[in-house]
């Protein structure tokens, strides 16, 4: 800036003056971004970058300026916007980039992270304290309500800590605070999700069907156990499943008619689905259990793929034996290769929620692999989980905004 009583050379005014940042805040309304940077486009005033939303009627932007080749300087910029400001209905500071910047890495390792849980004063602080503890930068955050639930976006630099150990820590972190969180490479992350699919018992349905099937033959205590011990995979998933369609022998289809007439969805599951339909994506049901039941869920909640074990029936009785191949663990996951050739599409196009052992494979082949109300052995394989009351908050991770989400806005980290 020339001093007092020096010619000003307006093609070089700037030359000095270095890159600024302006930080505006105001009531939002149409045509208020043009009124705003009118001035400085007059003024010569280069923008780098800019960071701009809206929060409730409040517009908020923050801009990067350059003045290497602007005729005026930022003090005359900034005397054109007290000028203007009032008319404008916003409040203009100027800030030198150097005096407030901070690190500015050239190398990160983006990721982006999804908490998810019911709102409470302190969460923000709680994850900006977990993030600290593991180094790692967060580098923005956005808020969102879904009735109850909260939604928070955050773009995480992993770059100075070991990105599983980090990942690790902070879900366990998650869990002790009471949050659900997901995780994904921001690469991955910004590929357009086209394909959603989800394991049926105690994912799309509130329980275990053969479960529920056992208690009416009075077998349930034993197929309960059986069941239990395959979920957290302690038992191989077709042994368990044998032993207990054998326990089965005799029933007769009256009773998987009574059942099939009371699948009592798990919360959020319908109204997620419809909204993935409304949304176009397609959906797949993908079960280690019955297709009597699958077959019923598709017509019922619109899955355009459904996969399970076929029950053989004789004279209307069950045999105690499955017909064709059994659905395990690894056909879940070739599965899901299958549909991605099916569809076109790469496995990155992918999600893949599920709760317990058998969905592992399914989890990993999927470009997004969720937990939902799951074994720890599931978690660990997973990209995050999600709790039982939660499962709607999908939408939220897969970056779906709609009428009844409501932007509370973001914090810079």
């Amino acid at each position: 800036m020339p001093s007092e009583g020096e010619d000003k050379d307006d093609t070089k005014v700037g030359a000095k003056a270095g890159l600024w940042v302006m930080s505006i805040l105001g009531r939002d309304r149409p045509g208020l971004i043009r009124d705003l940077l009118d001035g400085p486009a007059a003024k010569g005033v280069n923008i780098l970058d800019l960071d701009q939303r809206v929060m409730q009627g409040i517009f908020d932007m923050s801009v990067v300026v350059d003045f290497s080749n602007a005729t005026s300087t930022p003090q005359e910029l900034e005397a054109w916007f007290e000028e203007a400001a009032p008319g404008l209905g916003v409040e203009v500071k100027l800030m030198p980039m150097d005096q407030y910047r901070g690190r500015r890495r050239t190398q990160k390792n983006l990721y982006v992270v999804t908490i998810l849980a019911k709102d409470r004063v302190g969460m923000v602080r709680d994850i900006g304290a977990l993030a600290a503890q593991e180094n790692i930068n967060i580098e923005r955050a956005t808020l969102t309500t879904r009735g109850e639930l909260i939604s928070i976006e955050l773009i995480m630099d992993f770059a100075d800590c070991d990105p599983r150990t980090c990942w690790e820590n902070l879900r366990r972190g998650c869990e002790k605070l009471g949050l659900d969180v997901v995780v994904q490479e921001f690469g991955k992350a910004k590929k357009l999700k086209r394909l959603i699919v989800f394991d049926m018992d105690m994912t799309i349905v509130d329980f275990e069907v053969i479960n529920k099937l056992a208690s009416s033959a009075g077998v349930g205590d034993q197929v309960k156990s059986i069941t239990e011990r395959a979920m957290n995979g302690e038992m191989d998933f077709k042994e368990s499943l044998r032993q207990r369609v054998r326990l089965l022998k005799g029933m007769p289809i009256s009773t998987l008619e009574a059942i099939a007439e009371d699948l009592r969805l798990t919360p959020g599951s319908e109204e997620l689905l419809h909204h993935l339909k409304d949304l176009g994506y397609k959906i797949a049901l993908i079960s280690g259990g019955f297709t009597y039941f699958t077959d019923i869920l598709k017509g019922r909640l619109g899955f355009d793929y459904t996969f399970a074990n076929q029950l053989e029936i004789k004279d209307g009785f069950l045999t105690g034996e499955i017909q064709g191949e059994i659905i395990d663990a690894e056909a879940k996951g070739r599965i899901v290769n299958l549909l991605a050739e099916k569809e076109g599409i790469s496995s990155d196009c992918i999600v893949a929620v599920g709760d317990g052992a058998n969905d592992c494979l399914m989890i990993q082949n999927a470009g997004l692999g969720v937990a939902f109300n799951a074994k720890e052995i599931l978690k660990k394989v997973s990209d995050g989980s999600l709790s039982r009351e939660n499962l709607i908050g999908l939408l939220n991770v897969l970056g779906i905004a709609e009428p009844g989400l409501n932007a509370k806005g973001y914090l810079g980290g």
